[in-house]
């Protein structure tokens, strides 16, 4: 087994057992709710409450199964394209949100605050908060590490190549358009005022969430880029297609939940919810975001060698 494949499997184990203690914590909720030995979350009915943590335990349950399908032998004999989507718009999402995971338990360690990284219980206990926190970081390390390698081992003709041996010559518009966001992110993220309407609501955490955004987004297209030049670059492969999947996860993903945000902001203007950005334009880049995403996706399934072009179908229909 090569090193490579090792390191994917142990991850992906990892990500199931990372995200196992929410799985878990949620299931006492609910339980201990409906018997009347645990509080109702601040705000909540019962009702409102079972439903909501007996979603995310439905969400916690579909990670658990994607990381194992990633590494265990049944998980080669699903339908390739829903496996790997899953794991696809999972793994851009996590890869956006785990900087803020890492500053948020950090600050509220520095502080001594209590943690609250489930969203819905003011009153969570610290203990509980920094095993949820743990849980996210691990699991989105566990899937952007397992996602390649299990990748690599379905369709490795895709993955032994190098770059400049694929069958296309332009460059898709898809990397253009990742790259404009990517820039207006990154303007954004070191101090740029332009399209920001309250720049009062900046805080530490929205430029570093904007950071990241930017980095993913100008990763993803320059591997694509990249990978769509005629003339050989000495940049492995599979590297380059490593940051193909996650740079457009994370575009798609990402911007696929802020963009309903933003359009429920803009049209309902709720008093208590202030976004920093102008909110067309933020609306406008997001949509870019998730279009460009797609489009880069669409660019990497038809990514294969020279070797193997016409030979059979392309990365996700087998």
């Amino acid at each position: 087994m090569e090193r490579w494949d090792r390191v994917g499997r142990c991850a992906g184990y990892g990500a199931a057992l990372a995200i196992s203690p929410y799985l878990l914590i949620k299931v006492t909720w609910v339980v201990g709710s409906l018997l009347g030995l645990a509080p109702i979350g601040k705000g909540f009915s019962l009702a409102s409450w079972v439903l909501l943590n007996t979603v995310t335990i439905g969400m916690a349950g579909t990670g658990i199964a994607l990381a194992l399908a990633l590494v265990r032998p049944w998980g080669m004999r699903i339908p390739g394209w829903p496996a790997a989507f899953c794991a696809w718009t999972g793994t851009g999402f996590l890869v956006s949100i785990l900087p803020y995971a890492v500053l948020t338990t950090v600050l509220d360690a520095a502080r001594g605050d209590t943690a609250n990284s489930g969203g819905d219980d003011s009153a969570m206990p610290g203990w509980e908060g920094a095993l949820i926190q743990v849980g996210f970081i691990g699991m989105g390390l566990g899937l952007a590490l397992s996602l390649p390698a299990y990748l690599r081992r379905r369709w490795p003709e895709v993955f032994t190549a190098r770059a400049g041996d694929s069958t296309r010559t332009a460059v898709p518009w898809s990397a253009f358009v990742a790259a404009v966001v990517g820039l207006a992110w990154l303007y954004w993220a070191v101090g740029g005022t332009l399209g920001v309407a309250h720049p009062a609501e900046q805080d530490t955490k929205w430029y570093l969430l904007t950071g990241v955004g930017a980095f993913w987004a100008l990763a993803g297209a320059a591997a694509i880029r990249t990978l769509a030049r005629s003339r050989p670059a000495r940049v492995p492969h599979h590297l380059l297609l490593t940051l193909g999947w996650l740079g457009s996860g994370s575009l798609f993903a990402w911007s696929g939940w802020k963009l309903p945000l933003t359009l429920f902001v803009a049209l309902a203007r709720p008093a208590d919810v202030t976004l920093p950005e102008d909110l067309t334009i933020a609306a406008v880049l997001h949509l870019a975001a998730v279009v460009a995403g797609a489009g880069m996706l669409r660019s990497l399934v038809g990514s294969r060698p020279r070797t193997t072009a016409g030979a059979g179908p392309t990365l996700l229909h087998t």
